[in-house]
């Protein structure tokens, strides 16, 4: 959708410039022109590129059920108990 918009408007701006003004025509030479195109089909790029990182980043198209942890494994895991041990002395002795 950003993508269909961006691309629309790019090609209104363009358009706009070619037909409202006669001073802009006559500026606007075959350089220009290749340029501004130049430019478009980059940021094309871009969008497409951006497009599938969301995908990636959304993770729609993955299946992760095969990674997943079996919560019944985790009972023969032993629980870490903290130390509550914050003796400092021998740190600050000379």
């Amino acid at each position: 959708m950003k993508k269909a918009l961006l691309i629309l408007s790019l090609v209104s701006s363009i358009y706009s410039l070619d037909i409202n003004s006669s001073v802009d025509k006559k500026e606007i030479n075959g350089s220009k022109k290749s340029l501004i195109e130049k430019n478009l089909l980059e940021q094309m790029k871009r969008e497409e590129k951006y497009a599938k990182e969301q995908k990636f980043y959304q993770g729609k198209d993955y299946n992760l059920s095969a990674v997943e942890v079996n919560p019944d494994s985790l009972s023969s895991i032993k629980a870490i108990e903290p130390e509550y041990d914050f003796d400092m002395d021998d740190v600050y002795s000379d």
